[in-house]
């Protein structure tokens, strides 16, 4: 009991950390103070370090013996070519993912876009980016194909901060929405190809919007 007690309190640290890089909490290069986030998240040093080494792996912040920890900064180049990357991940996932879909994962798919739907309209920004997440990832499950995923998660944690950031924009919240309809249409038709075509076009969009937010 103790052992599963350790690991889910684990889990959430990591969970909890991993939000707060995503929603600008903790922005690139912020210096990150264990005892603030201790009090924060009303836990010890030792959770907070362990959680931090799984964000080290995973490329989320930089550890360095001297100056502790902060959150890592991807640079131009860095981001131009992981969206590069991954538009043609989730594009690949989507033609799979039109071959393999059962009719229960495409409802849920449905249900999430309209929930997705109702959180835009509230304003509430991190309920819609969970939700569009939650698509992407089930597109990504519906591969099936455990290489392609492990992949996809990796890339998709490093730049899920930026992902969420695009959202900032109206019209852009306004062209995602259109896109997830089309997706939708596109799985509903088993089609494949136009599917690909839309997560390429959906992922670099999202690349040219951040990239201009980070010239700025």
């Amino acid at each position: 009991m103790l052992r599963v007690e350790r690991q889910r309190l684990h889990d959430v640290v990591v969970e909890h950390l991993r939000g707060f890089i995503t929603e600008g909490i903790l922005p690139p290069g912020k210096k990150l103070n264990e005892r603030e986030l201790c009090e924060t998240l009303g836990i010890s040093r030792t959770p907070l370090r362990e959680a931090l080494k799984v964000l080290a792996v995973e490329g989320l912040i930089d550890i360095s013996p001297n100056r502790g920890a902060s959150v890592s900064r991807m640079s131009e180049l860095e981001i131009r070519e992981t969206f590069e990357l991954i538009s043609g991940i989730e594009a690949f996932a989507g033609e799979l993912a039109c071959e393999r879909i059962t009719g229960q994962e495409l409802s849920d798919i449905k249900s999430l876009h309209d929930a997705m739907v109702v959180s835009k309209n509230q304003n509430d920004l991190p309920g819609y980016y969970q939700r569009n997440q939650a698509i992407h990832d089930l597109i990504n499950k519906a591969a099936r194909n455990s290489e392609l995923r492990q992949v996809y998660l990796s890339l998709n944690r490093r730049i899920q901060a930026l992902r969420y950031l695009s959202n900032h924009q109206a019209p852009k919240w306004d062209r995602a929405l259109r896109d997830h309809e089309e997706m939708i249409e596109a799985l509903e038709a088993r089609d494949g190809k136009t599917l690909s075509e839309i997560l390429r076009h959906h992922l670099l969009d999202k690349r040219d919007a951040i990239m201009l937010m980070v010239r700025e």
